[in-house]
Protein backbone atom coordinates (compact mmCIF):
# COMPACT_ATOMS: atom_id res chain seq x y z
CA UNK A 1 0.00 0.00 0.00
CA UNK A 2 0.87 3.41 -0.95
CA UNK A 3 -0.01 6.86 0.02
CA UNK A 4 0.60 10.21 -1.74
CA UNK A 5 0.56 13.89 -1.25
CA UNK A 6 1.50 16.92 -2.89
CA UNK A 7 3.31 19.78 -2.89
CA UNK A 8 3.15 23.07 -5.15
CA UNK A 9 7.06 23.88 -5.88
CA UNK A 10 7.32 27.66 -4.57
CA UNK A 11 10.44 29.89 -5.64
CA UNK A 12 11.81 29.71 -1.91
CA UNK A 13 12.34 25.56 -2.83
CA UNK A 14 14.47 26.37 -5.46
CA UNK A 15 18.29 27.18 -6.17
CA UNK A 16 19.71 30.26 -7.74
CA UNK A 17 19.58 28.04 -10.93
CA UNK A 18 15.80 27.65 -10.50
CA UNK A 19 15.85 24.05 -9.85
CA UNK A 20 14.45 22.88 -6.62
CA UNK A 21 17.39 22.59 -4.07
CA UNK A 22 18.42 18.94 -3.13
CA UNK A 23 18.22 19.58 0.61
CA UNK A 24 13.97 20.52 -0.22
CA UNK A 25 13.37 16.82 -1.32
CA UNK A 26 14.45 15.86 1.76
CA UNK A 27 11.84 17.79 3.30
CA UNK A 28 9.54 16.38 0.81
CA UNK A 29 10.23 13.18 1.30
CA UNK A 30 10.02 13.92 5.32
CA UNK A 31 6.44 14.57 4.70
CA UNK A 32 5.74 11.97 2.96
CA UNK A 33 6.85 9.47 5.91
CA UNK A 34 4.64 11.31 7.96
CA UNK A 35 1.69 11.02 5.60
CA UNK A 36 2.80 7.30 5.45
CA UNK A 37 2.67 6.95 9.50
CA UNK A 38 -0.51 9.25 10.20
CA UNK A 39 -2.64 6.89 7.85
CA UNK A 40 -1.82 3.88 10.22
CA UNK A 41 -1.93 5.63 13.11
CA UNK A 42 1.28 5.12 13.91
CA UNK A 43 2.25 8.42 15.44
CA UNK A 44 -0.11 7.88 18.95
CA UNK A 45 0.71 4.19 18.55
CA UNK A 46 4.68 5.50 19.34
CA UNK A 47 3.84 7.63 21.91
CA UNK A 48 1.50 5.32 23.70
CA UNK A 49 3.79 2.41 23.75
CA UNK A 50 7.21 4.42 23.98
CA UNK A 51 8.46 4.13 20.75
CA UNK A 52 10.43 6.54 18.16
CA UNK A 53 10.41 6.11 14.98
CA UNK A 54 14.21 6.78 13.59
CA UNK A 55 15.97 7.14 9.92
CA UNK A 56 19.29 5.18 9.83
CA UNK A 57 19.86 5.81 6.10
CA UNK A 58 18.41 7.72 3.50
CA UNK A 59 19.84 7.31 -0.10
CA UNK A 60 18.59 10.04 -2.27
CA UNK A 61 18.67 9.69 -6.43
CA UNK A 62 17.60 12.52 -8.50
CA UNK A 63 16.77 12.10 -11.42
CA UNK A 64 15.28 15.51 -13.34
CA UNK A 65 15.04 19.31 -12.47
CA UNK A 66 11.66 20.30 -10.76
CA UNK A 67 10.66 24.36 -10.99
CA UNK A 68 8.32 26.62 -9.66
CA UNK A 69 5.02 26.30 -10.00
CA UNK A 70 4.69 22.20 -10.68
CA UNK A 71 3.52 20.10 -8.48
CA UNK A 72 5.06 17.14 -7.13
CA UNK A 73 3.25 14.07 -5.74
CA UNK A 74 5.04 11.92 -3.38
CA UNK A 75 4.26 8.70 -2.54
CA UNK A 76 5.83 6.10 0.48
CA UNK A 77 5.64 2.52 0.54
CA UNK A 78 6.85 -0.26 2.59
CA UNK A 79 9.55 -2.29 0.89
CA UNK A 80 10.71 -4.36 2.98
CA UNK A 81 11.13 -5.68 7.12
CA UNK A 82 14.35 -6.87 8.12
CA UNK A 83 14.80 -8.47 11.86
CA UNK A 84 15.38 -5.25 13.26
CA UNK A 85 15.06 -2.63 10.56
CA UNK A 86 12.40 -1.66 7.76
CA UNK A 87 12.94 -0.23 4.60
CA UNK A 88 10.28 2.45 2.95
CA UNK A 89 10.25 3.72 -0.65
CA UNK A 90 9.65 6.98 -1.70
CA UNK A 91 9.15 8.18 -4.94
CA UNK A 92 8.81 11.96 -6.29
CA UNK A 93 7.22 12.47 -9.24
CA UNK A 94 5.60 15.35 -11.25
CA UNK A 95 1.89 15.53 -10.91
CA UNK A 96 0.90 16.24 -14.77
CA UNK A 97 3.45 14.38 -16.39
CA UNK A 98 4.30 11.53 -14.00
CA UNK A 99 8.23 12.16 -14.57
CA UNK A 100 10.40 10.59 -12.08
CA UNK A 101 12.15 13.58 -10.28
CA UNK A 102 13.91 11.57 -7.44
CA UNK A 103 13.38 8.51 -5.61
CA UNK A 104 14.57 7.40 -2.21
CA UNK A 105 14.94 4.50 -0.13
CA UNK A 106 15.25 4.58 3.69
CA UNK A 107 16.13 2.48 5.96
CA UNK A 108 14.37 2.63 9.82
CA UNK A 109 14.50 1.35 13.17
CA UNK A 110 11.88 1.72 15.50
CA UNK A 111 13.21 2.46 18.97
CA UNK A 112 11.79 1.83 22.69
CA UNK A 113 12.70 4.68 24.46
CA UNK A 114 13.11 3.64 27.75
CA UNK A 115 15.86 1.30 26.49
CA UNK A 116 17.21 2.87 23.55
CA UNK A 117 17.49 -0.01 21.68
CA UNK A 118 15.27 -1.14 18.22
CA UNK A 119 12.54 -3.20 18.74
CA UNK A 120 12.26 -6.66 16.64
CA UNK A 121 10.31 -5.39 13.11
CA UNK A 122 8.24 -8.23 13.90
CA UNK A 123 6.61 -6.60 16.91
CA UNK A 124 6.13 -3.13 16.12
CA UNK A 125 5.17 -4.57 12.39
CA UNK A 126 2.38 -6.38 13.64
CA UNK A 127 0.83 -3.20 15.71
CA UNK A 128 1.74 -0.41 12.74
CA UNK A 129 1.58 -2.59 9.66
CA UNK A 130 -1.03 -4.90 9.20
CA UNK A 131 -2.44 -4.73 6.15
CA UNK A 132 0.84 -3.76 4.14
CA UNK A 133 2.05 -6.09 1.74
CA UNK A 134 5.73 -5.57 1.38
CA UNK A 135 7.57 -4.81 -1.74
CA UNK A 136 10.62 -5.63 -2.97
Amino acid sequence: MSDVFEVKIRPYHCDLLGHVNNARYLEFLEEGRWTYWEARGGFPVFEERGWVFMVVNINVSYREAATAPQVLEVSTALAGLGNRSGRLRQEVRLKDEGTLVADADVVFVIVDSATGKALPMAEAAAELLPDDAVGS
